[in-house]
């Protein structure tokens, strides 16, 4: 991965603009100075050779591979109502009508669902405003029996088909049961994802460099062969011999339709087929949600977990790959209403802020609906997980290849809705075989695809099987007891992080001993916090802990499977070990005060006290909690479970101030609350930008070049007030989006004349420009024009005022030469003033 670098440096402040393009090359750091200012420069050369897809490494057979594209787009003036309960469609027209009323609004009316569920009750409507009014929104918000108003959303996942021949490997198994050597079946295809989300700046990973390493690519010598059904790779026969298929449990599938009378499934097995589309046909036109529900229960061919589960088949995407937000809030309430065991969900996205949705989800699940999602196929970039997978009351599912490493499709964690205050929990929660998984074709046959849309159904068809098997002891299965059976039976992987794996690869047999003698209880994801281990608990593990640094937040999962809702009784109580040097460490806790849906956070502060500035060794401590619930039916007394939390660090004497830096994450936006374009203008496929920066997500390699370049690197999650800029040699502002307050840009005057270094990376801004880049969508007939350009220049402009520097709103591109390194510099501005004793490097680049 390349960086594009115009940089212009004085005695202590460096300016860099930087612009990152996904299909370049690693990071490599250069030299530093040593003196009062740090300034590390960056280079990044191109990279030679072509991406792998590890997906084509086994068979030399003709292929299909499918791109999917996902996008999420507002409704203009449509908005969904949600009510404070279940009402009629008579009382729900009743109270909008009394809500705008005296609001100025005239013309309204409420959007037609023609689906299974308009004959029940609703806890919410799509209302049409024929121009928007705040007024009238105002109104319905105010209204007693109105929860929420949110924008109306519609989603569009497009897959296009393109033909692929493997080349043929020296670890190809010929002959084998397993592989076919030589077949034109359309029926043989991959399934690999051209992510909506921006890729230009998160190409700035690790794991191009490690999937391309020596070892690995030695390793596929050793490549095992593909295993033709994928119930026997997970030994679900060990269940099927002692009687359990899946018998009597529901589980629903929520995908493109299923044929009522595909060959692959039992006879009276498929008890409900729906529409909520506005189409008229319950029939799969694409094949997607065939091959899952194949996965999950086929009884021909290519067998799946379950056979004799009954299925609800709800096809919520249409032919051309359109779904609406109120299309699965009304497919979810009839789930609900047929009490449905297991959901699977192989379809997210990225928009974990689609309110009614996210609620949906969990009302769902607080119904003891056990819902199972995919994390999303985003990876190797890290923070890409797709929502609901990413909530803590879904299994979220990431998917491995047959070597048992993980895909390089396979989104990364860390979560995103904690920050820039603290920090992502862990995700996927589990992970299991998603590449060359073969399942049922459209017409029948059997077709192989990848990605954790394949995952996904793997996980639901298991934990369906797993449900079925211990149906007598079905008051103690929920989604909390069935992700803690799943998390506590599951194989760590080596060589993998907890944001890669999880709690580790599925697996089906020790799932259920755990299940079988399952006890309703609390536990915590991840179980343990041990800073010294790598790599499993990256970055934590990179990077060694000492007195006067920010906090280390590790944001724990509260897995709560004694009850739907429950609290934290008291304080979590921290208990140094003296003899391992715990009083070191200083512990504080967030955590909220009902846990609910099953589950809930755990928040944990860690520092060093002063009195180990000058400390070097490993601390320990425990942290313990008290989880309570109410009784069940037929209980007298609450529920409670004791957890325990082991934290272990490795302590060093604080670090001089020259070898710290701070990354500020405050000023990152977590979410675009808009649309945000993409910082390189040429990538025209998808113009949004979903993603947040962080020094561990995007721009991960960044972080692990400074490491390793002796730096330490730690996160402001504050306004620039609040830090002690004396104890840093760095500051670091990177694609900056949000403003800056006044006494942030006087205190950093004053921090830089102090002997604080300064280094910014920034991209373009520039209002014609952005006229430009706006968009019209034909479906909600509304045009987009962007919130800011790739950087909010105007702020940092502000910020950088009192220095006598600014940017430009030019827009430049172009390749040239920076010492030895071949750089290419995409859709960034220019200097436009800077202080006359600072050294200027300039080159001439073409004009975007």
């Amino acid at each position: 991965m390349a960086i594009k670098v115009i940089s212009f440096f004085n005695i202590r402040t460096l300016v860099c603009l930087l612009v990152v393009s996904s299909c370049l090359g690693p990071v490599y750091p250069g030299s530093s100075s040593s003196n009062t200012t740090t300034s590390e420069y960056i280079q990044l050369p191109r990279r030679g050779g072509v991406m792998r897809n590890d997906c084509y490494n086994k068979t030399d057979l003709p292929t299909e591979r499918v791109v999917v594209d996902f996008s999420s787009r507002v409704v203009e003036n449509e908005y969904i109502i949600t009510f404070t309960g279940y009402f009629s469609a008579r009382a729900r027209h009743s109270f909008i009508t009394s809500a705008l009323h005296g609001s100025g609004v005239k013309n309204w009316g409420l959007v037609p669902r023609l689906n299974p569920a308009k004959n029940y009750p609703s806890d919410f409507e799509v209302v049409k405003l024929q121009e928007k009014s705040d007024e009238g929104l105002e109104a319905l918000e105010s209204h007693p029996n109105v929860k929420r108003v949110a924008t109306h959303k519609k989603l569009t996942r497009t897959l296009k088909y393109l033909k692929v021949k493997p080349k043929a490997s020296s670890s190809t198994v010929l002959n084998s049961p397993c592989v076919k050597t030589k077949s034109t079946s359309p029926d043989s295809w991959e399934q690999s994802f051209h992510s909506s989300r921006p890729i230009n700046r998160k190409s700035l990973s690790l794991a191009g460099a490690f999937w391309h390493s020596p070892v690995r690519h030695r390793s596929r010598n050793l490549l095992r062969a593909i295993p033709r059904q994928i119930s026997s790779a997970l030994q679900a026969e060990i269940l099927w011999s002692m009687g359990y298929t899946g018998a009597n449990v529901k589980v629903a599938i929520f995908d493109t339709g299923l044929a009522e009378d595909h060959p692959h499934f039992k006879r009276g097995r498929i008890k409900d087929r729906t529409n909520w589309t506005h189409e008229k046909t319950l029939e799969d036109g694409l094949g997607h949600g065939t091959f899952v529900a194949g996965v999950i229960s086929s009884n021909k061919d290519c067998l799946g977990f379950a056979p004799d589960a009954d299925i609800y088949v709800f096809r919520v995407f249409t032919n051309n790959q359109v779904s609406y937000t109120s299309w699965f809030l009304d497919a979810f309430n009839y789930a609900i209403l047929k009490k449905i065991n297991v959901l699977n969900l192989s379809i997210g996205g990225p928009d974990f802020m689609d309110h009614p949705f996210v609620d949906k989800v969990w009302e769902l699940t607080a119904n003891k609906v056990i819902m199972v999602s995919a994390i999303g196929n985003d990876g190797p970039l890290y923070g890409t997980l797709n929502n609901p997978a990413d909530q803590m009351d879904v299994i979220g599912v990431g998917g491995i290849n047959f070597d048992n490493q993980i895909a390089r499709f396979s989104s990364r964690g860390m979560t995103t809705w904690e920050l820039p205050f603290g920090y992502g929990r862990m995700k996927p929660d589990i992970v299991t075989y998603g590449s060359q998984v073969r399942g049922s074709a459209m017409r029948g046959g059997c077709r192989s695809l990848s990605g954790t849309s394949v995952a996904s159904p793997v996980v639901a068809g298991a934990v369906t099987l797993l449900y079925s098997a211990v149906l007598n002891r079905a008051h103690v299965v929920n989604p909390a007891s069935m992700k803690q059976a799943l998390m506590a039976s599951a194989k760590r992987l080596p060589g993998s992080n907890m944001f890669e794996q999880g709690h580790g690869k599925l697996d089906l047999v020790k799932a259920y001993q755990v299940l079988r003698s399952y006890k309703p209880q609390a536990s915590l994801s991840p179980s343990y916090v041990d800073l010294t281990e790598c790599p499993y608990m990256w970055p934590y593990c990179t990077q060694p802990m000492y007195y006067g640094a920010m906090p280390v937040i590790v944001n724990v999962t509260i897995l709560n499977g004694m009850g739907v809702s429950g609290k934290i009784l008291e304080k979590p109580l921290w208990q140094p070990y003296t003899p391992q040097f715990g009083n070191y460490i200083e512990v504080a806790f967030s955590y909220p005060t009902e846990l609910w849906p099953w589950s809930g956070y755990l928040a944990v502060s860690i520092s060093v006290s002063k009195g180990a500035a000058n400390w070097d060794g490993i601390a320990q401590g425990l942290v313990t909690l008290t989880v309570t619930s109410p009784p069940e039916d037929g209980e007298k007394s609450a529920r409670t479970s004791t957890i325990k939390l082991p934290i272990k660090a490795k302590i060093i004497p604080t670090p001089p101030r020259s070898k710290r830096v701070l990354w500020d994450q405050y000023h990152n936006l977590r979410y675009p609350p808009g649309y945000f374009p993409r910082d390189n203008l040429r990538m025209k496929n998808d113009p949004l930008d979903w993603n947040g920066d962080h020094i561990h997500t995007n721009f991960r390699d960044m972080y692990t070049h400074l490491r390793n370049s002796g730096y330490y690197v730690e996160v402001l999650g504050s306004p620039f007030t609040c830090f002690d800029a004396s104890q840093y040699g760095t500051l670091l502002i990177v694609d900056a989006e949000e403003e800056y307050f006044p006494g942030e840009v006087t205190k950093l005057k004053q921090d830089i004349d102090n002997g604080l270094s300064l280094i910014i990376f920034a991209d373009w801004y520039n209002i014609s420009v952005m006229k430009k880049v706006k968009f019209y969508d034909e479906n909600t007939r509304q045009w987009w024009m962007p919130d800011t350009g790739g950087a909010n220049i105007p702020a940092i402009n502000d910020l950088l005022s009192p220095l006598g520097m600014a940017f430009s709103d030019e827009v430049y591109e172009g390749e040239f030469t920076l010492g030895e390194h071949e750089m290419y510099y995409a859709s960034g501005t220019s200097i436009a003033k800077f202080p006359e004793d600072g050294l200027l490097i300039t080159q001439s680049l073409k004009d975007q």
